[in-house]
């Protein structure tokens, strides 16, 4: 393809999904017409401990359904698939057709008639407990291992899930789902991390995490959390976060002048500005202060494939990290996408047409939970 035709496709794309905002808020509330509505509701896990040795009396943890699990004669689940989103997303984020209209229909490769799939909103997120709940600053501090381990506990205790066909998440999810490897190598069959690199947040990734938690704590309207109205630097967080979302060429395309260009940011701050809360945004990107799986990656036993795009600014694929760091993974497996019209920068992980066929052969190569002694 020609760098003309290419440009005018991207627009082309741009111009059905990107438009304000307005088509992907529509096609979050879609369904696609062969796979059912989930269902929702809330565990709430009682006297929950923190890693940094913080406690909650009640833990509340949102979740969508779809499907039904369904047990062996031994009575082990062997259907059921946790997915996990990104920062400051939640379940509902997967409930759109470039997502679940790839995955979850008839014949598809996460067939809702055939899985029992689980969308947990993450500790901090959606409509789980956050800071926003009324503890502001006085929310524990929670880091991604207790987001896990809140996970487990809203399968094991509060769905009856003793085992999992597959753990796959996008971004933070992604993040997770190398943990649930290591703290739980005996409960999959197979992991799916979708955006995300296997290593501590560091270089840029770790500045630009930094430059947002400065913004809010250095904010003196924050005011040390007990803000009455958002303070300014919501707007500066989102921005830097909007920044780092996508690639270049389809920002280009979607903003082609200056005045394009500060239309569809300030379009999309007012969303942010209406809909977010500092302390929350603070917590959710805070969160990765614990996030370090490279020292366990051999303890990984199942199957593992890794997708990654190279469009990726947050995971930008240069470092060749995911590459080397791969080979510690007994079944290890690392895919990276190549650019393409199909893909969204770092969002390329919900874009499962991208990827898909990937997963297929996760599935295939992980059937009978093949995994290491």
């Amino acid at each position: 393809m020609t760098p003309v035709l290419q440009k005018n496709c991207i627009a082309r794309v741009l111009s059905l999904l990107v438009t304000f905002g307005v088509q992907l808020g529509l096609a979050q509330t879609s369904f696609a017409a062969d796979y059912p509505t989930p269902t929702e509701g809330d565990v709430t896990l009682r006297d929950f401990h923190f890693a940094n040795g913080e406690s909650l009396p009640q833990l509340r943890i949102h979740y969508r359904t779809l499907g039904k699990p369904q047990k062996d004669a031994q009575g082990m689940v062997r259907n059921a698939v946790i997915i996990g989103h990104g920062t400051g997303g939640a379940g509902a984020n997967f409930i759109r057709p470039e997502f679940a209209g790839e995955l979850f229909g008839s014949g598809q490769p996460l067939d809702a008639s055939k899985f029992f799939i689980v969308l947990p909103d993450g500790i901090g997120h959606g409509k789980s407990s956050k800071p926003s709940d009324g503890l502001r600053a006085k929310f524990p501090a929670y880091g991604y291992r207790d987001m896990v381990e809140a996970e487990y506990r809203l399968l094991t205790e509060g769905l009856g899930v003793n085992h999992l066909r597959l753990v796959m998440g996008t971004s933070m999810g992604a993040m997770h789902t190398w943990l649930w490897g290591e703290r739980h190598p005996d409960f999959m069959d197979a992991l799916m991390p979708l955006a995300s690199l296997p290593t501590q947040i560091s270089g840029r990734n770790r500045v630009w995490r930094r430059t947002v938690i400065d913004a809010i704590r250095n904010d003196p309207a924050w005011m040390n959390g007990n803000y009455t109205s958002q303070p300014p630097s919501l707007r500066t967080a989102s921005e830097i976060i909007y920044f780092m979302g996508s690639n270049p060429q389809l920002r280009q395309a979607a903003m082609p002048t200056l005045a394009d260009a500060d239309k569809v940011l300030d379009a999309a701050m007012a969303t942010a500005m209406r809909d977010d809360d500092a302390n929350d945004v603070l917590y959710q990107v805070s969160a990765s202060w614990d996030y370090d799986p490279g020292p366990a990656l051999e303890q990984i036993r199942v199957p593992l494939l890794a997708v990654n795009s190279a469009d990726d600014l947050i995971n930008p694929p240069e470092l060749g990290i995911l590459e080397r760091e791969i080979k510690r993974v007994k079944h290890g497996r690392a895919v990276i996408v190549p650019l393409s019209p199909d893909t969204r920068g770092h969002g390329t992980h919900t874009m499962a047409k991208v990827w898909k066929q990937y997963l297929q052969e996760l599935l295939r190569d992980s059937a009978g939970g093949a995994r290491s002694p």
